[in-house]
C-alpha cells in the first residue's frame, strides 16, 4: 500500500491482537493462521486497522459485531472500505452471527475471494 500509515495506530493495532473476539479467534486459529496464502490480523492500512489482511490478493477480511451496525460505525465503515479500495484493495464483510452459525461457508467464501482476486491480479499483470 502506498499511503502513509499512521504510525500511532500500531500499539492500538497490537492490542486489537491480544483482544481478539472470539469469533477473530476462531476464522484466525481454525482457518487462516493455516490458509496457504499468508494472512496478517489487525494490519495498519493508511489511517485504518483491517481485521485480516491478504497483501497477496489485496483482500481484507471484516468480522462485524453487533456495534458495526449503529449509523455512525456503518458511515465510518463505508468511508473506510472506499479509502481502501482506493488502493484496489477488496473488503469482504461478515458478520460474527454468520461465523457463528456456518463457518464452513465463510471460509469457503474467503477462499474463493482469494483465488478470484488471485487470477483477477495476475490476468491484470500478464495483460500490462
Amino acid at each position: 500500500m502506498h499511503t502513509k500509515r499512521n504510525p500511532a495506530l500500531v500499539p492500538y493495532a497490537r492490542e486489537l491482537r491480544k483482544d481478539m473476539t472470539v469469533q477473530e479467534k476462531r476464522l484466525w486459529y481454525d482457518y487462516l493462521r493455516t490458509y496457504p496464502v499468508k494472512f496478517t490480523r489487525q494490519k495498519v492500512l493508511g489511517y485504518y486497522i483491517a481485521d485480516s489482511y491478504c497483501a497477496k490478493a489485496k483482500l481484507v477480511v471484516e468480522l462485524d459485531g453487533v456495534v458495526h451496525f449503529d449509523r455512525e460505525e456503518m458511515q465510518y465503515d463505508l468511508r473506510r472500505d472506499k479509502f481502501i479500495a482506493e488502493y484496489g484493495i477488496k473488503v469482504i464483510r461478515f458478520t460474527d452471527n454468520q461465523l457463528d452459525i456456518d463457518f464452513f461457508k465463510v471460509c469457503s467464501i474467503i477462499d474463493k475471494t482469494v483465488k478470484k482476486r488471485l487470477k483477477e491480479l495476475e490476468d491484470k499483470h500478464t495483460s500490462s
